[in-house]
């Protein structure tokens, strides 16, 4: 969905560095795969064709955070009710 967005921090070296990768159109999402010591993100379409590829070293890779973008409230979602505590 536009707006998701995931935040890769890699070792440079003595150093860190960070990479954004973000679904910048409507209908494309942020995909993130892992094998064989490689960390692969990628913003594919609603088709599964990739736009924007990223490759880390797996052993490089300090983090990998996934922001989803905020989502509207659907009419159906049910209110929250708090729980009393008993004594």
């Amino acid at each position: 969905m536009k707006g998701d967005r995931v935040e890769i921090v890699i070792d440079a070296g003595g150093s860190t560095r960070t990479y954004d990768i973000e679904a910048t159109r409507a209908g494309r999402r942020v995909d993130v795969t892992h094998g064989r010591g490689i960390v692969e993100v990628s913003e594919t379409t609603r088709g599964g064709t990739p736009v924007r590829t990223a490759r880390f070293m797996s052993g490089r890779v300090l983090a990998l955070v996934e922001h989803p973008a905020p989502r509207r409230a659907l009419d159906d979602d049910a209110e929250v009710t708090q729980l009393r505590h008993s004594a």
